[in-house]
């Protein structure tokens, strides 16, 4: 009998150990990990911002910036599940949702966006003076991105668009931010695509120590690539953005934006989309790019449905209807 009696008070306990346990994970911690860029671009420190904006202010979340291979590698991340958030470029979230181009054949449907960011001009620098048109970059060392990243997709259009073979006209480099500002200052490179907010850090970081030119993307060539990708738009890098550079430089630019997926928890989705616009200054703090961000311009670009916790925010804020 006492046997009896030892057996039920130990399963007793079994019981409610598995029952708190589930009380626990139901008012645990919220993990969002933010899947950013390299360490030498715009998206880690935005990403660090935003991560330490929702542990200060929103109950039971703990966020955490992590750098990775920038938008196509974030979008993989987030749909397997790493990650809860991404910053990632326009473009490769509607690549993504419509499997098309480097997501040919994988259409991630369930792909939602919070908000969009700033724009991210296409910037391709060199320190070679006679570097002066797309046409030059024949038969050049070209850094193109990393290899599956958002700037690797914008290098291939634009090198195209000029009438270059991407595998036979150029050598390619798969290259960072950071590598490939490297790669110039040692010459080992002669151009480099960078897709980033202005004023990106890497090229700040070259032109300390050389003369920084960017190459525009002009006339009936930029044209055909409004007219082709929906996503791209005219943009004007000012004089004086980098050492060297005297002019203003026009090109052509995304936007980048927070991806998650539909799956996210509702409010949630809603407190992180609300705490960035309400604690701002943190952003601005974060990088240049930060005073770009405001929820007026929140949800321009958005290049995929938006998810129901921030459509539910700017709807409060009459951002949209």
């Amino acid at each position: 009998m006492k046997r009896k009696i030892s057996l039920i008070i130990v399963l007793s306990l079994i019981v409610l150990a598995f029952a708190g346990c589930s009380d626990s994970d139901k008012q645990g911690t919220s993990f969002v990990n933010i899947g950013t860029g390299g360490t030498a671009g715009t998206y880690f420190p935005l990403g660090g911002a935003f991560a330490e904006i929702w542990n200060n202010n929103i109950e039971g979340v703990n966020a955490t910036a992590q750098s990775t291979g920038a938008s196509v590698a974030n979008i993989n991340l987030l749909l397997d599940e790493k990650v809860e958030v991404v910053i990632v470029q326009n473009d490769i979230v509607w690549y993504a949702h419509n499997g098309v181009n480097m997501f040919d054949g994988q259409k991630f449907e369930d792909l939602r966006g919070l908000c969009t960011l700033y724009s991210e001009p296409l910037q391709i620098v060199t320190t070679d003076p006679n570097i002066k048109t797309l046409s030059d970059l024949k038969g050049k060392k070209i850094a193109v991105g990393a290899i599956g990243s958002g700037v690797e997709a914008n290098a291939r259009q634009i090198i195209a668009a000029a009438g270059l073979d991407f595998d036979k006209d150029i050598e390619a480099k798969f290259l960072s931010f950071s590598e490939a500002s490297s790669g110039l200052k040692d010459k080992q490179v002669d151009v480099a695509f960078l897709t980033a907010g202005i004023p990106t850090a890497a090229i700040q970081d070259l032109s300390a120590q050389h003369d920084v030119y960017v190459v525009p993307i002009t006339g009936d060539l930029a044209d055909g690539l409004i007219e082709e990708y929906d996503f791209f738009t005219q943009f004007t890098i000012p004089a004086g953005t980098y050492k060297g550079q005297k002019e203003d430089v026009t090109t052509l630019t995304v936007k980048s934006m927070l991806a998650v997926s539909s799956n996210l928890d509702e409010e949630l989705a809603y407190q992180l989309t609300k705490q960035i616009y309400t604690n701002h200054e943190r952003i601005e703090a974060a990088h240049n790019v930060g005073k770009y961000i405001t929820k007026e311009t929140a949800a321009e670009g958005m290049s995929v449905p938006l998810h129901k916790g921030s459509e539910k925010y700017f709807k409060e804020e009459g951002i949209i209807k």
